[in-house]
């Protein structure tokens, strides 16, 4: 069984011998490679470059025996693409080049036909990733969901309280369901996009999912993810992740996706059990874990493993992104234990 089956086939829940695995964020900082590559070009260069991106998007496959390469990229593209650039604060974080505060500069954004020309690196990229690995591993594209995306586009970057898009939300839903429209109609090209080039599977992320009231988790963001997820051929696998989400994993599961994200502050095997059977899940070990030693990595890798046990449907991954300060020696031992687990 090739890599790409392997990880297709815990999409659709089938029984494996091990889960697939690959690891969110793979690609980045804690790679040596990684950081020569970004002293001699910037990340914003990088993206936008498909032989780049297909560089940064091979090294960590050059190291680990991953079962799937995802597409080096940003979610912040779709604003940029609809006419609000974005940049990185010297301080750290996310600055956008002004903040959406008014209907008329909402109605002023491009629309989703803005999408494949401004985009074009992108599934550019895409083909170039197939290319390279042809069917031996999975090829992941991926987007932020609407709700998130829109965050940064009302606040003007990184947020510490998110007051702006919340209020917005309250106060003014009609001028809030015009942002989320046209992200959602722009989304919905841009994966069928990614899919024309050859992703095996998209990922959503709903990074500030778990900052909405909880009654308000549907309104805000889940209705948009699902009217994405219709648009998709029927049966391709998308898979959900929404950090701080726990309360609503079943409606995530609900909504048409094949795989649930899961992110660390959850049991996993609790959560496999509580869901639908044809609804697979992918998670969750705490990347602050990649920081430790590589015997703590295996013992809490094994952990997981063996509470997953007889549960098919499963892709091991970290419960959010890997982080800058993750040890190589630690991802070694979490590939490996994975890899030789039976």
């Amino acid at each position: 069984m090739t890599s790409r089956e392997r990880f297709l086939a815990a999409c659709a829940c089938q029984p494996l011998d091990r889960p697939p695995i690959w690891v969110m964020r793979q690609a980045g900082r804690y790679l040596p490679e990684y950081r020569e590559l970004k002293a001699k070009s910037s990340f914003l260069h990088m993206v936008r470059t498909p032989e780049l991106a297909l560089e940064v998007t091979m090294q960590p496959l050059r190291r680990y025996a991953l079962d799937a390469a995802i597409l080096f990229s940003d979610i912040l593209t779709i604003p940029e693409a609809l006419g609000q650039p974005y940049h990185f604060r010297d301080q750290g974080g996310i600055g956008m080049e002004y903040r959406i505060e008014t209907r008329a500069q909402i109605d002023a954004l491009a629309g989703a036909d803005a999408v494949p020309e401004k985009l074009a690196y992108v599934p550019a990229a895409l083909r170039l990733i197939r290319q390279e690995v042809a069917d031996t591993k999975a090829v992941l594209g991926f987007g932020g969901s609407p709700w998130t995306l829109a965050t940064y586009m009302v606040e003007g970057g990184s947020s510490s309280d998110f007051e702006r898009i919340k209020l917005l939300f309250y106060t003014d839903r009609a001028m809030f369901d015009a942002l989320l429209e046209k992200l959602t109609a722009a989304l919905i090209t841009y994966f069928k996009m990614q899919i024309e080039a050859g992703a095996d599977a998209i990922q959503i992320f709903d990074s500030w999912g778990g900052i909405i009231a909880g009654p308000d988790y549907e309104a805000a963001s889940l209705q948009w993810i699902k009217r994405i997820v219709a648009a998709m051929p029927a049966d391709f696998p998308i898979i959900l992740y929404a950090k701080g989400t726990a309360p609503h994993l079943t409606d995530q599961a609900f909504s048409g996706v094949r795989v649930v994200s899961i992110d660390w502050t959850s049991d996993l095997a609790i959560a496999r059990r509580n869901l639908p059977a044809n609804v697979a899940v992918q998670g969750n070990l705490d990347p602050v874990l990649m920081q430790t030693e590589p015997e703590i990595v295996a013992r809490e890798t094994t952990r997981l493993l063996e509470s997953m046990r007889n549960l098919p449907g499963h892709i091991f991954n970290l419960g959010h992104g890997i982080t800058p300060r993750a040890k190589l020696a630690c991802m070694e031992s979490l590939v490996a234990t994975v890899t030789n687990w039976k």
